[in-house]
């Protein structure tokens, strides 16, 4: 089991429940545009966003920000120890520091005297786009390679930190290579127990970057490996907490608030489907963003009966195709009726209101 590391109030390792993270892509200096960003990524279930943190303007901001947050802040520093120390001067409750660009003995005994003094802790971020020079060549030449690299690059710095007295550490080691990010956590996971950030870097637009993500954060997941994530995508950074919410959902380690199941379609399929589905995640959503309890755990949308009661018996309601363009609705396996398939939506919408 890895160590117990706090941002805020948001606890990471030690086996607490693997948390969902996110970055802010407003311009920090934009306390406005940054605060309401960071309030759609709470009301999505972010436990935690990282803030980009490049200049003197963006750390002026910071206290404003910090003090306005729903939710715990990491800063993201890289090149300039400075604004590091600024951070934590400001009241931030994590940083990131890249060992790629900060690698210096003082600069790295001054940011570890601030943490230790303010009681912040620090991710030491290892990133396949900027290892340290005397490993970025090597790291070029296979998965394997790169894994190795990654895990000295943090180790190293790790161990900087730990040298002047500072133990409060998170680790990750992120590569655009799935397998390399893999391999490089399950290396480091198996030699030190600080808490691992997982992610994929780079992992780019939407559809192939969940698929990247779900794969290299789901198979370390699988195996006990990971206290906290992030989904990078080339999106709106709610797509990256919606993402990493379902990657807990599906392996258990969060439970769906609800779970909506549908099967594929087929020849059999009797009523538009897909159609139907996406309405009901759009429907769920807003009731969500309303605030409204949604009083079923499990909701089916089938193409026809037999996939509709009978494989998803265990839904606590749902709807399946019949025939002539209905649909049959059905709790627990047990048919309710038979209704036009707007109609039958409607009731299913109702059921899940609890009215």
């Amino acid at each position: 089991m890895t160590r117990r590391s706090l941002i805020g109030n948001v606890p990471v390792g030690g086996g607490a429940p693997v948390s969902v993270q996110s970055m802010t892509n407003t311009h920090t200096d934009d306390p406005a545009a940054t605060l309401a960003q960071l309030r759609r990524l709470a009301a999505a279930g972010c436990d935690v966003a990282r803030l980009a943190v490049p200049d003197t303007k963006a750390l002026a901001a910071l206290p404003d920000i910090i003090k306005e947050s729903p939710i715990p802040l990491v800063a993201d520093i890289h090149f300039d120890h400075r604004l590091a120390l600024g951070a934590i001067s400001a009241g931030i409750q994590a940083v990131r520091i890249n060992p790629g660009n900060i690698d210096s003995e003082k600069k790295i005994e001054e940011v570890a005297k601030a943490a230790g003094e303010a009681d912040v802790p620090i991710r030491v971020g290892a990133n396949s786009g900027s290892l340290p020079a005397n490993l970025a060549k090597k790291a070029r030449a296979s998965n394997e390679a790169m894994a190795i690299a990654l895990v000295e690059a943090a180790e190293k710095q790790c161990a900087l930190f730990e040298r002047f007295g500072f133990k409060n550490l998170k680790v990750s080691l992120k590569s655009s290579r799935v397998p390399a990010m893999i391999l490089a956590n399950r290396i480091f996971s198996e030699k030190h127990d600080h808490p691992l950030h997982l992610g994929v870097t780079e992992a780019g637009t939407i559809k192939r970057g969940i698929i990247k993500s779900a794969i290299g954060i789901g198979a370390l997941l699988a195996d006990d490996i990971g206290d906290t994530i992030r989904v990078s995508l080339t999106a709106d950074p709610v797509e990256e907490v919606t993402a990493g919410i379902a990657i807990l959902e599906s392996l258990g380690l969060r439970t769906p608030n609800p779970e909506i199941i549908s099967c594929p379609t087929c020849g059999r399929t009797e009523i538009d489907l897909m159609e139907l589905a996406e309405r009901l995640e759009r429907e769920i959503e807003r009731m969500k963003e309303r605030g409204e309890k949604v009083a079923a755990a499990k909701i089916a949308v089938m193409g026809c009966v037999v996939n509709g009661p009978g494989e998803a018996a265990d839904a606590d309601i749902g709807i399946a195709g019949s025939k002539n363009g209905k649909a049959t609705l059905f709790k627990h396996g047990e048919t309710i009726g038979v209704f036009p398939q707007e109609e039958a939506f409607q009731r299913l919408l109702s059921e899940i209101r609890g009215k």
